[in-house]
């Protein structure tokens, strides 16, 4: 999308004309299930990028952080999301910020897709995912242990 001006039309449901509905990751590293992206706006002058992600019912980004911020818009359905050592539910129009080197992970409820705009700097770090202790500590608290559940083993590769 660098370098495109003007209006990006919607096209059906949520997707946008000209814009590639792509996997989530292409990295074997991480645990997800059921997600696709769609980067909206990239533009390295502004060191910003626009992405649209869709979680599939019952489905699950990475836990991970990164050493950049997001703000996170959801645009449709429901679901539940880690942010540091809280869990929340969010739904339509909540904003969430994530601060940078902050573990996170959003989940779509089990009846609807869970669909957000995500925007992150262009130009992004690798994301780090935790190690055991680290996972072992955050499963320490009750609420996230059971908001990770057992799909939460992450390899350390």
């Amino acid at each position: 999308m660098a370098g495109r001006t003007g209006v990006h039309r919607k096209a059906y449901g949520y997707e946008w004309d000209g814009v590639e509905k792509l996997p989530y990751k292409e990295d074997g590293r991480a645990l997800f299930k059921s997600i696709t992206r769609q980067t909206l706006f990239s533009d390295p002058d502004l060191d910003g990028e626009l992405r649209y992600f869709e979680v599939a019912p019952g489905g699950f980004s990475t836990l991970e952080r990164h050493e950049h911020m997001h703000a996170v818009l959801i645009l449709r359905g429901r679901g539940r999301c880690l942010v540091g050592n809280e869990v929340q539910t969010i739904e339509t129009r909540d904003l969430i910020t994530v601060p940078a080197l902050t573990w996170h992970q959003f989940r779509a409820s089990e009846g609807e897709p869970l669909g957000f705009l995500c925007m992150v700097n262009a130009k992004r770090d690798k994301p780090q995912l935790p190690t055991e202790e680290e996972l072992a500590r955050l499963k320490a608290d009750p609420g996230i242990a059971s908001f990770l559940g057992s799909e939460a083993k992450h390899s350390t590769a």
